[in-house]
């Protein structure tokens, strides 16, 4: 008899069975963005209609997403919608950048995530982990979101900046949360693609905690000049070096340099925080995933001490992973718009129209994937993943714009699940309720208390 359990299924928004009123569809879209989507987009391979802005494609097909993130590219910028709300925070760092001036940032930034330099990042990985993971030891309940967004920006703060960037962790965790309350949102203004001289009000709340990373990225850059200056040979080659040895006639102005700092301080380890939170909480609502994981790790980590190799040596730890960042998309939308007019397939697509790929969308469309709402970890094990299209699992995006990070952050989640849940078991309690709101990435609402206890 088949005694495994039902998969658990996470929480999320219902597909919507009647369409919003313009202004029920604003304020979703302020609120949060996950609750608009209805029915059919869930099970078409395309939407097309005219919304509020104008024309909007929402893309689900794998072949349409293809070409329009890698066939035919070129004719794809980034969405107007899209700069209006990253701009003012990234300015040109390498997620808001364009042309030429995107060329230069990912030209300059590419030999920091090779594979051997990823690999180099192992051990201070680790190093940072085992360090975090002492806050644990007297066991009660914490807020594992919150936790990760510390965990995952003391991994960031090691490897790419070497320990060296000005402010205190903690703050700065307070402030990310404040920086996507306030500018992370779409206002409006930004639906109806108002002009950007006018003032978007739900973002004057964000203008001093603009001042606060401004002030971090004047204070990291100003410490490591005056370390050039004083010991140049003595200096760590890591991504801040690499970025103040790239400014210049040939390479990047110090404003691209300072907005490249500010979208991987900002945004660099934001991504990784939410998924390893999902994940972990996922696993505590399905303890029957988790022991499998949990033997997989001690088996791992009482034979193989080299974290470079935990990567592919935890495949069920992977596809929990894995599972969780398509439930949970940390980047939930991605989006384009046509600078010419064309048709593929038969679907007309205008110039000037919005085209959402919506990895939220997308990782749990009817058409594509067996029980898309259930937690189910085993699609992603060997054997199985193989047979998974790779334009309907983006995670990472795909094609030009792909994540430079994405092995940075597949080596770094492993690692951290590897000692983590090594050492302890984390479990819901009954304030444990997330709900996936998308505010840039996409975040628990209520944060993701938990209770913690030594394992074993």
């Amino acid at each position: 008899m088949d005694t495994k359990p039902a998969p658990f299924v996470p929480p999320a928004p219902k597909p919507r069975t009647q369409p919003p009123s313009t202004l029920e569809m604003m304020r979703i879209v302020y609120r949060n963005p996950l609750e608009l989507w209805g029915e059919h987009t869930y099970n078409e391979p395309w939407i097309s209609v005219t919304g509020v802005g104008g024309p909007l494609v929402i893309a689900n097909d794998p072949g349409l997403i293809r070409h329009v993130l890698i066939d035919n590219a070129k004719n794809y910028k980034m969405a107007t919608v899209r700069q209006l709300i990253l701009r003012p925070i990234l300015r040109d760092g390498l997620l808001t950048a364009e042309g030429e001036v995107w060329k230069r940032s990912r030209k300059a930034m590419a030999p920091v995530f090779t594979p051997r330099h990823i690999f180099g990042f192992a051990e201070p990985m680790l190093k940072r982990t085992l360090e975090f993971a002492t806050r644990y030891e007297a066991g009660g309940t914490s807020d594992i979101a919150y936790d990760m967004t510390l965990l995952t920006y003391d991994i960031l703060a090691e490897t790419l900046f070497s320990g060296e960037i000005a402010g205190e962790p903690g703050s700065f965790a307070k402030e990310i949360d404040r920086l996507f309350e306030t500018m992370g949102r779409v206002d409006p203004l930004d639906l109806l693609r108002a002009p950007e001289w006018l003032p978007r009000f739900t973002r004057i709340r964000g203008r001093k905690t603009m001042a606060y990373f401004s002030n971090i990225v004047a204070g990291t850059v100003k410490m490591r000049e005056e370390r050039l200056k004083r010991d140049a040979g003595g200096v760590p080659q890591d991504f801040l070096t690499l970025l103040l040895k790239a400014e210049g006639p040939d390479g990047l102005t110090r404003s691209e340099v300072e907005d490249n700092i500010i979208t991987f301080i900002g945004a660099g380890h934001e991504t990784t925080a939410r998924a390893l939170g999902w994940t972990i909480y996922c696993l505590a609502e399905a303890p029957w995933e988790r022991d499998r994981i949990e033997q997989e790790i001690d088996a791992v980590l009482a034979r193989e001490p080299d974290p470079t190799k935990w990567l592919d040596a935890m495949p069920l730890t992977r596809a929990a992973f894995e599972e969780a960042l398509r439930l949970y998309p940390p980047a939930p939308s991605i989006n384009r718009e046509p600078i010419e007019p064309e048709t593929w397939n038969g679907l007309y697509i205008p110039k000037y129209a919005a085209v959402l790929v919506m990895p939220w969308v997308v990782h749990r469309h009817r058409k594509l994937w067996d029980r898309p709402n259930a937690f189910m970890p085993e699609r992603f094990h060997p054997g199985n993943r193989d047979r998974i299209d790779r334009f309907q699992y983006l995670p990472f995006g795909a094609g030009p714009r792909v994540c430079i990070g994405a092995s940075f952050a597949m080596q770094e989640a492993i690692i951290a699940l590897a000692i983590l849940l090594s050492r302890f078991r984390f479990d819901v309690t009954a304030e444990t309720r997330p709900w996936p709101v998308q505010k840039l990435t996409t975040q628990p609402q209520g944060g993701l208390p938990m209770q913690v206890s030594r394992r074993g």
